[in-house]
């Protein structure tokens, strides 16, 4: 009995080695071309991960990540206790939360409105327009929010035209999210409609054919073909969307806070920044850092989790 298992282990592990031979002589070049990738992510995203270990250590750079003496979960514990810990997170949480509640729904309420249109000259200028300012530097861009937010500026002078009041606007730390959001939205949803255009393109063109047979207005048919068409694209991009909760950019918050409105804009990137890059506690920053990211990871996995039993869609 011994020997026959035996060789039917080594049958099946011939067999395999055959087939992942066979497999890469036929797609060898497609293999080439992963390659670079496969480098890419071994160099800049797996290899550095080593370097959590100084999350758990008081590091220091003269003796290196292994010579540093280990602190446990002393630096998670002085995180928990910080006196900014609670407005980091309600910060961090807000401004992602209503990033999500107006910057998902957009570009896909925009890419099927755009599905539309019959012209396609027109179609084309739209898509265009609205792809223009996500290829503008955020640099520029915060310094148009900042030439815009005062008092004599554009955003003041529609306000007064509304029959509202100038107001230094950066200055508001109540209007620094809705600033953040929209500035945010109006850059990126024409570049993030492109994946729900593409997934558009993709819809069998005789279910609207039947549709209309049935007597099916343009608005049923958005509804009863359209939107079901690209419901797993839309439900995939959520899912990764919610496993990055809590990564609310740190360059474009530094480049619109001040003092006057840190109470509603500081967030843990930034406060990772100032502890680490300024204060060089890079062990508190690493943890930090870790919690958040395993934050990010909790929301990913419950996401998917409840989109498998709720919609029988995941990514795992």
């Amino acid at each position: 009995m011994k020997t026959l298992s035996t060789n039917r282990q080594a049958i099946q592990s011939q067999s395999l080695s055959y087939r992942m031979k066979r497999d890469f002589m036929r797609n060898k070049y497609l293999y080439l071309l992963f390659i670079p990738v496969a480098i890419y992510f071994i160099l800049f995203c797996y290899k550095p991960m080593y370097g959590v270990i100084i999350a758990f250590k008081h590091f220091s750079a003269a003796k290196g990540i292994t010579g540093s003496p280990w602190a446990g979960f002393e630096n998670f514990q002085r995180f928990f206790g910080d006196y900014h810990f609670g407005r980091l997170i309600k910060n961090t949480f807000l401004i992602s939360l209503y990033s999500i509640l107006w910057g998902f729904p957009i570009p896909i309420i925009f890419a099927l409105m755009l599905d539309e249109l019959r012209s396609i000259r027109f179609k084309k200028l739209i898509q265009t327009s609205s792809y223009l300012p996500h290829f503008i530097s955020l640099v520029v861009v915060c310094s148009m929010i900042k030439q815009f937010s005062m008092t004599n500026g554009l955003f003041n002078d529609i306000a007064v035209l509304l029959g509202g009041e100038r107001t230094q606007i950066l200055q508001d730390a109540k209007k620094f999210r809705t600033v953040y959001v929209a500035s945010g939205v109006w850059q990126e949803f024409g570049w993030n409609s492109i994946i729900y255009l593409a997934a558009l393109a993709g819809v069998d063109q005789e279910l609207y054919e039947a549709a209309r047979i049935d007597g099916a207005g343009r608005w049923a048919q958005v509804r009863h073909v359209s939107i079901p068409g690209i419901a797993t694209t839309i439900i995939m991009l959520f899912i990764l969307r919610m496993g990055g909760v809590l990564n609310v950019g740190a360059q474009k918050v530094l480049l619109l806070y001040n003092s006057a409105t840190y109470s509603t804009s500081d967030v843990i990137s930034t406060y990772v920044y100032r502890r680490g890059m300024i204060n060089g506690e890079m062990s508190f920053s690493t943890a930090v850092g870790l919690f958040n990211s395993i934050i990010n990871v909790i929301f990913l996995v419950s996401t998917n989790y409840i989109s498998k039993k709720v919609s029988d869609i995941s990514m795992f």
